[in-house]
């Protein structure tokens, strides 16, 4: 199985460091990328676009952030998703519990799940083998 690489979009600094060291202790993923919110993201994504560099494969991504949150980065990622070469699986990672959020990320085909905040080296897991 060819490890994958995952972003982390979120702007608490504490469950950056805590998801990093979940992520590199589960060992199965080639590289990791951390974003303090969706504006970040979305430029790393237009840069990579432009210098052909690598994509993510998985993008864990929180709701409520500054500057742009989970559903306006979505929003700016559906614009430029025909120019991406490959699919990008995102979980919506959250330590919100509100149905209407988990209802309008089946909204999106790209959302592919909804984690509950903490993330567990099981989730990872299951992520980095689904396809």
């Amino acid at each position: 199985m060819t490890k994958k690489s995952i972003w982390v979009i979120d702007d608490d600094v504490i469950y950056q460091i805590i998801i990093n060291k979940i992520i590199q202790r589960s060992e199965m993923f080639s590289s990791t990328s951390s974003f303090k919110n969706g504006k970040e993201a979305i430029d790393s994504l237009n840069d990579s676009l432009k210098n052909n560099s690598d994509l993510p494969d998985i993008i864990l991504l929180d709701i409520n952030m500054p500057i742009m949150d989970g559903w306006e980065f979505m929003e700016e990622m559906g614009l430029i998703k025909p120019k991406l070469k490959k699919d990008i699986i995102v979980y919506i990672v959250s330590s919100s519990i509100a149905i209407e959020d988990k209802n309008r990320s089946k909204t999106y085909a790209n959302i592919l799940g909804y984690l509950s905040k903490p993330v567990t080296v099981n989730d990872l897991v299951l992520i980095a083998s689904s396809d």
